[in-house]
């Protein structure tokens, strides 16, 4: 039998409607313009990217390429630490996410002083908080995409459940 639904589960905020006010307060926490937009788009495709997730890399792919970014930056997201399209600042921001999101050598913080260090160099104490939040964000989501499966989409707007 083929399964015609366009996602694995029905959308959760029909079913939880207060993940709606959760996701809301996330966009406005991260909406204070401390952190520029784009490397928070480049921070949430680079989760996707560590987390193998379609819908998640799909969405902010279009994020990115809305926002007029060049498909060079946008490619290159997936090897940064070698890619020449990067402000230090973009850097220090995705250095951040993949320490959170990944494993840390046995022994060793995820997130350790020197790339707190580095982070703060680039960051403000209130930008420094937003793009914390932002990775929150993300992580929230994460959850919901890679149990959910929901179809993959360019905008917000797009059909994500079915």
């Amino acid at each position: 039998m083929t399964n015609t639904s366009i996602s694995r589960m029905p959308d959760p905020a029909v079913l939880v409607p207060e993940v709606n006010d959760i996701s809301a307060a996330l966009f406005r926490a991260t909406g204070n313009r401390s952190v520029p937009r784009t490397t928070m788009s480049l921070v949430h495709l680079r989760a996707g990217q560590i987390v193998g997730n379609t819908y998640l890399t799909v969405l902010n792919t279009g994020f990115l390429r809305k926002a007029g970014e060049s498909e060079e930056r946008i490619t290159a997201v997936s090897s940064w630490q070698d890619a020449p399209f990067f402000t230090g600042a973009e850097r220090a921001a995705l250095a951040l996410v993949e320490a959170t999101l990944q494993p840390a050598p046995t022994g060793r913080e995820r997130v350790g002083d020197e790339l707190y260090a580095e982070v703060a160099a680039h960051y403000d104490d209130k930008a420094l908080a937003t793009l914390t939040v932002a990775i929150g964000q993300i992580s929230f989501f994460i959850a919901l995409a890679v149990i959910g499966k929901p179809q993959p989409v360019t905008s917000l707007a797009g059909e994500q459940w079915g």
